[in-house]
């Protein structure tokens, strides 16, 4: 098996790609003041908005840049393909402390493209801070709740994606039951990572952890598939599409975070065989404990259900770099 991973260096608002299975992205959250400036450099009357302390204004102006990608998305994704977007909420004072709902805003806009809403899934990032409470703290009522969960929402084009009876790509993709279980809970507790670039590029705190990519690339594509990125950042989710098998296609507008990415990759191979022997143990121990009714295909332990039985699992093996391309090839496990 082999897959690439481009990357290219543009606004997403006017991506051109082929047709893509399924979209994994975080965009820049609106009202969010670590963005300001990028938004402002993209619609000079943001700016203006901020300085005018007219939040409401601000926000839907902000809103209407990420919308140009949203409307690019209704014409690549493919009939019963995936969009997830992992978002945050907003809280801000401008005139008045308010919170700023981009979730329910994005969610409106997909819609509005055609986009069908899924049930969506809350990301809960506990802080081990002290002093996490807003506002006026010990004294009622004028304190607020403590923000420690995004989004992640999910959309569909169209009706569900459909596959030749017995397809053998999707029954090799197919996740064992106890993944299952915890991948679509409604509610994930993992907690984020912080990102620092020390070459003067974005440092941002609570950036999506691999794990998160790497389970919804697991969850709504097969093996081959290509998964796109519009808002890239540091390459997170090319890199869980990578160990995942699946093709990627990036788009980021500041070419100099490309340098982390190739870091990254270069510790490919070894975080693939640490996740591929992660899910593989854990199944073994599951097993262990469990009762199963089918031994798997591939491997020395039992699998719950007959979906299961031919899951196949693959160990990146090599990862060469054209330009701004990288081409991975895979062992199977």
């Amino acid at each position: 098996m082999e897959t690439s991973h481009e990357v290219r260096v543009g606004d997403a608002r006017d991506l051109s790609v082929g047709s893509v299975d399924l979209v994994v992205t975080s965009p820049p959250y609106p009202m969010v003041e670590m963005w300001d400036a990028s938004f402002t450099a993209q619609d000079p009357t943001i700016g203006a908005a901020l300085d005018d302390d007219d939040g409401d204004r601000a926000f839907r102006l902000m809103h209407d840049v990420l919308d140009g990608v949203w409307a690019r998305l209704a014409d690549v994704v493919r009939e019963g393909g995936i969009v997830a977007v992992n978002v945050g909420d907003a809280t801000r004072s401008m005139g008045e402390f308010q919170q700023y709902p981009n979730a329910a805003e994005i969610t409106r806009r997909m819609r509005s493209h055609g986009f069908s809403t899924l049930p969506d899934i809350l990301w809960r990032k506990p802080t081990n801070a002290q002093n996490k409470f807003m506002g006026s703290g010990m004294l009622p009522t004028n304190a607020y709740p403590t923000l420690e969960h995004e989004h992640i929402l999910l959309f569909r084009n169209g009706g569900p994606r459909e596959f030749p009876p017995s397809d053998e790509t999707r029954y090799e993709s197919a996740y064992f039951w106890d993944e299952r279980n915890t991948w679509f809970s409604d509610a994930w507790e993992i907690r984020g990572r912080r990102q620092t670039l020390s070459d003067g590029g974005r440092d941002r705190s609570g950036a999506f952890p691999f794990e998160l990519p790497y389970r919804l690339v697991s969850m709504f594509s097969v093996y081959g598939d290509t998964v796109l990125d519009p808002f890239w950042g540091t390459g997170t989710t090319s890199l869980a599409a990578l160990v995942a098998g699946r093709n990627s296609v990036g788009y980021e507008r500041d070419e100099s975070l490309l340098a982390a990415f190739e870091q990254a990759v270069a510790d490919a191979p070894a975080l693939s065989a640490e996740v591929v022997g992660e899910r593989l143990d854990s199944q073994r121990a599951f097993a262990a404990d469990h009762p199963t009714s089918y031994e798997a295909d591939h491997y020395d332990f039992g699998v719950k259900t007959r979906r299961e039985r031919q899951i196949r699992l693959y160990q990146v093996a090599d990862v060469t770099r054209d330009d701004r391309t990288w081409h991975a090839t895979y062992d199977p496990v």
